[in-house]
């Protein structure tokens, strides 16, 4: 190889390495943003500010915050096992996602279980978008650390004003969390693949939230998503995993 080629590639690797770090800060920030939101309804659904802050720091996957708080907002201390349920269903993706980054984050125990608590939708996008090894780890944990930092530093803002607001139902944040969910999902809705398994999973809820106690039609409604969505009856596989590494949003 030439001393220009050298050169050239060395140029090259800079750029894609920047560019990653850019993307990575961008993703990040915009996560973030919505930790304020999910501070407000956690508080508004009966935790503390400690409470919600350490759960975004010990859980960090904000989809599966999204809809603890959602359930026990809906059906208080006793929907607390199928709140659980159902945050550790909409979790599982993130166990799917190790296996594709794993040859990106390195070798190293700590460095691997860093990387496992940063493992979400963000982080996996960014970095498997990246053109080149050095890039998409750069990629990978520029996102991790903008939006783990982001995502609680917005949490503890976000329980400090739900905290300061009182009662929840004065300002109808009592039904924010369901609306908070459906926001994140819309963006989502692109193939028919999707559209299909978030149907079903509205239809069933529907069906049972008159005859279940509350949170058990969100647990068995995602459990059907988890079927219809595992057999890809309506789209194909390229399609399915471009969707679902998409960064949209909120660390989940």
């Amino acid at each position: 190889m030439s001393e220009n080629d050298s050169n050239g590639g060395d140029v090259a690797d800079s750029r894609s390495s920047k560019n990653a770090r850019k993307a990575g800060l961008a993703v990040g920030l915009a996560a973030a943003a919505y930790g304020v939101s999910y501070g407000a309804l956690a508080v508004a659904a009966g935790l503390d500010v400690w409470q919600t802050c350490v759960m975004s720091l010990l859980m960090f996957t904000g989809g599966s915050q999204f809809a603890l708080v959602g359930v026990i907002t809906a059906g208080g201390v006793a929907a607390g096992p199928a709140a659980i349920a159902s945050a550790a269903i909409l979790g599982i993706r993130n166990g799917i996602y190790g296996v594709r980054v794993s040859p990106i984050i390195g070798a190293g125990f700590w460095r691997r279980i860093a990387a496992a608590w940063v493992t979400i939708d963000e982080t996996t996008a960014v970095s498997t978008n990246q053109p080149d090894l050095k890039s998409q780890r750069v990629g990978f944990w520029t996102t991790a650390a903008a939006t783990f930092i982001g995502w609680n530093l917005t949490t503890l803002i976000g329980a400090l004003i739900g905290d300061a607001m009182g009662d929840p139902k004065v300002w109808g944040l009592d039904a924010a969390a369901a609306a908070a969910f459906v926001g994140l999902l819309w963006p989502r809705l692109k193939q028919m693949q999707t559209v299909a398994v978030a149907s079903a999973a509205a239809v069933i809820a529907i069906i049972l939230t008159p005859v279940m106690m509350p949170g058990l039609p969100v647990l068995v409604a995602g459990v059907t998503a988890l079927i219809v969505g595992g057999f890809n009856w309506f789209g194909n596989k390229s399609a399915a995993t471009e969707e679902n590494l998409e960064a949209e949003g909120v660390p989940t």
